[in-house]
């Protein structure tokens, strides 16, 4: 690679539902350029392998999970200010009691909810909103939610997490029929009791796989 070629870098928007909010896990630059801010995870593109291996490879540094559910956003230019760069953004969607965030102090990881994140480093609060937006619009048309629900779930934890990628309040009784008539959930047949309320029923995905409706 030419000295004067653009940096490649891949960048991953990791989202996770977390107490009934939308969060996005951001590591603390601890190093130039843009010492001292939040930015989403990534690494440089070594030019061999492919950009979603690479991709991979970063979200597994920072989550410690593998076989998550992982999309290519787009490609943007100019983000980092300091020099010519290309970076090209995926998305990926977590449960988060499966992930292990690294400890180190440096470049240290945290999430952070996504309705009330800082400025962070190299426009990376647009790149959030267009991941944001993109799953909203796919849930929609396909069941990508399961990447962000355990195996069973009940039906309070899928409305919360729906409320929670949207950002809005869904009737229950009109989501609850809608799912259903989806065919993209089931009943487990199972149960968990929620505080004083009778046994909730489980309920999973048909397919913990991208289905298009």
């Amino acid at each position: 690679m030419s000295p004067d070629s653009p940096v490649v870098a891949a960048i991953v928007v990791i989202l996770a539902v977390r107490e009934g909010k939308l969060h996005v896990l951001l590591v603390h630059r601890s190093g130039p350029p843009e010492e001292d801010r939040w930015a989403l995870p990534g690494g440089r593109w070594n030019g061999v392998e492919d950009l979603e291996a690479a991709a991979t490879r970063v979200l597994e540094r920072e989550t410690g999970v593998t076989n998550l559910y992982l999309e290519q956003l787009f490609t943007a230019d100019s983000l980092d200010a300091s020099a010519p760069s290309l970076a090209v953004a995926y998305f990926a969607l977590v449960e988060p009691s499966t992930v292990r965030l690294r400890k180190e102090e440096s470049w240290r990881p945290q999430w952070h909810a996504v309705d009330s994140l800082p400025d962070l480093a190299f426009r990376n609060n647009e790149l959030i909103d267009q991941a944001v937006a993109r799953v909203g619009a796919k849930l929609e048309y396909t069941n990508i939610a399961y990447g962000l629900l355990p195996e069973q779930f009940t039906f309070r934890d899928l409305h919360e997490t729906y409320e929670a990628i949207l950002r809005k309040p869904l009737d229950r009784r009109n989501f609850r029929k809608r799912m259903l008539s989806m065919g993209i959930i089931e009943a487990t047949g199972g149960t968990r009791r929620e505080g004083a309320h009778r046994p909730a029923k489980l309920y999973r995905f048909t397919s913990r796989e991208p289905v298009f409706l």
